[in-house]
């Protein structure tokens, strides 16, 4: 008979540890909770020196210790309830020195059962209606200890009747700093508040963690960003993080790679980073798609073009400071200041030496991946970039959040406004180079006489020759015959018409291949129609370089264009100004030292 009593009781007590477990597991698949209890120490009985009344669960200590009777039975949602409590106790800094400690623990279960009642988590253990405002415990506190009669407010902790469910232990002498429970506690309001907008919008079917991506260190990682780094914290957040080996394998991932297009960000878990360097590898990618690498390479070469922006991150986010710049990735202090443009016209000079670099996702193969989307889709992807970079860069400044690089934040700045086309740019350039001539009044050119006053004559606006005198630059136009007709019927056009528009009467041509042929001076007007292919051959420029700098009846002020495909060899001119017109998807076999525009149709 007694032993099959103990059986019993043993089975009994089997039970309730198997739904405290439960209980338990509820509590950490919640997002709110779940920081919180990694940090506390959840002991299955209560001390030694310390009872649970008998309908009690369990009390919670100062030092983070959570004490329950795992023999008493009550259902998984009940013991969540009671669990959740405890921690609620320290995430809210309940543990502070009243003068009446007892009233104080009568408010603070009383503001977090009325919180746990709006969150409609787990079941309470008691049947009888929450009196109303108790939403803040100092007030609450205020009242009990002027009533007489606290009934009404009483038996609402997890202790049981009568009993405290807070209790406050001797701090014992130790190196580790204890945990600052109220920021865990804002950490888990904020995940909380995700994890509800991920389910409200579909991406997630429950609060649950099972649910959404694990919990490894590249998702701890995505999560500081979305929390802790305003810039890019909307960029994160709409990100979908890939750790699959298999996929990341398949893909040709060696650390990171990102689908900008897609909205994806591949991590592959086989490779070894610390917190703080899969910080900056994410970094790394979330600037990727913000700044619409992927669409601003257009005619350049996809490796060379992320080779490029590589070096610019990787100097940007070192600047910062932001995590630890793992060991192998690009880096280069010659390209201090320069652009992601500028430093692909320089390495596009030496491709055998910089497709043999590696990107995150490996030698000679681009870690921004290409994607098909909707353009409807891309239209609102772009204005989505725009946006979350604009307003991350304003938090980031209000919260001063460390610093920013000011080639980052003219980028930034840059993408709120829509590119500049190439005649547009031209037409500036013209603009920097011939001041407005201004008009004089003359008589020797009578205008046109009222026809109020017919016989009083009134003077012309006219130019002056002086003014004109000297006013004229230099176009050197490779005839080698690989040209495109059409497109340079085109540029031809624009430097005429910014030519007349300008004032300038005279144009020198030169046409250039192996050798130079100087066709004299010519109006911008009549430069389109009466310009002929003279030569044939390889290409040369430095003749006509030469021919212009040495001729006596060229000023040496006056800016030169030099119109190629970029076939040819190098060119240097000796301090004048000057600037290149290409063909968009061409490139100089050189850096040039004058402004390159890329014209097209």
């Amino acid at each position: 008979m007694k032993g099959g009593r103990k059986k019993a009781l043993e089975a009994q007590n089997d039970i309730a540890l198997k739904k405290f477990v439960a209980g338990r597991e509820l509590v950490s698949e919640h997002p709110l909770f779940r920081t919180l209890l990694r940090y506390a120490y959840l002991s299955p009985s209560p001390s030694e020196n310390r009872l649970i009344a008998a309908q009690g669960l369990a009390y919670v200590e100062s030092g983070g210790r959570i004490c329950c009777n795992s023999r008493r039975r009550a259902e998984p949602e009940q013991w969540a309830r009671a669990i959740a409590h405890c921690l609620l106790h320290l995430g809210m800094g309940h543990f502070k020195e009243k003068e009446r400690p007892v009233e104080w623990n009568v408010a603070c279960d009383c503001a977090v059962e009325k919180f746990l009642s709006d969150l409609k988590f787990g079941a309470p253990l008691y049947d009888h209606a929450l009196p109303s405002g108790i939403n803040d415990e100092e007030r609450l506190y205020r009242r009990l200890c002027e009533m007489p009669d606290k009934s009404e407010y009483a038996d609402f902790g997890t202790a049981g009747q009568n009993t405290a469910d807070m209790v406050v232990v001797e701090k014992k002498t130790s190196s580790r700093n204890p945990p600052r429970w109220s920021e865990l506690f804002a950490a888990g309001l904020s995940a909380a508040v995700r994890s509800a907008v991920s389910v409200a919008s579909g991406y997630r079917e429950s609060l649950s963690a099972d649910s959404g991506e694990k919990h490894t260190k590249a998702y701890e990682a995505k999560q500081w960003f979305i929390s802790s780094y305003p810039l890019l914290g909307a960029i994160a957040a709409n990100f979908k993080l890939i750790e699959d080996p298999l996929v990341c394998g398949r893909m040709e991932i060696t650390v990171a790679a990102v689908s900008p297009s897609l909205s994806e960000i591949y991590v592959n878990p086989a490779y070894p980073l610390n917190a703080e360097e899969l910080r900056f590898v994410m970094a790394h990618e979330f600037l990727h798609a913000a700044l619409r690498h992927d669409a601003r390479r257009e005619w350049r070469d996809a490796y060379l073009w992320n080779v490029a922006c590589d070096y610019v991150i990787n100097r940007w986010l070192t600047e910062m400071g932001l995590g630890e710049r793992p060991e192998g990735l690009l880096y280069d202090e010659q390209f201090n200041g320069m652009n992601a443009e500028a430093i692909y016209d320089r390495i596009v000079t030496d491709m055998r030496t910089y497709r043999k670099l590696a990107t995150l996702r490996g030698v000679g193969l681009g870690d921004i991946l290409p994607g098909e989307r909707s353009q409807g889709a891309d239209v609102d992807l772009d204005a989505f970039y725009r946006r979350a970079l604009a307003q991350g860069l304003s938090f980031h400044g209000e919260q001063q959040r460390g610093y920013l690089p000011e080639g980052l934040i003219e980028e930034i700045r840059a993408l709120s406004h829509p590119p500049i086309p190439w005649d547009v740019e031209l037409a500036r350039w013209f603009d920097e180079q011939f001041t407005p001539i201004e008009k004089i009044r003359s008589y020797a050119r009578p205008s046109r006489r009222q026809s109020s006053t017919p016989d009083i004559p009134r003077p012309n606006r006219i130019v002056s020759q002086a003014s004109l005198d000297g006013r004229t630059f230099g176009v050197i136009l490779d005839t080698s015959g690989s040209m495109d007709r059409k497109l340079l019927a085109v540029a031809l056009g624009a430097i005429a018409g910014y030519g007349a528009a300008r004032d300038v009467p005279a144009v020198k041509v030169v046409f250039c291949d192996a050798a130079a042929y100087d066709a004299g001076y010519m109006k911008p007007e009549d430069i389109a129609g009466t310009v002929r292919v003279k030569g044939r051959g390889g290409t040369i420029l430095q003749h006509g370089v030469d021919l212009l700098e040495n001729a006596e009846d060229f000023p040496k002020e006056a800016p030169v264009l030099v119109i190629t495909d970029g076939r040819c060899d190098k060119v240097a001119f000796r301090g004048r100004e000057h600037g290149f017109l290409l063909p968009r998807g061409e490139s100089l076999p050189f850096t040039p030292k004058g402004k390159v525009f890329r014209f097209s149709e």
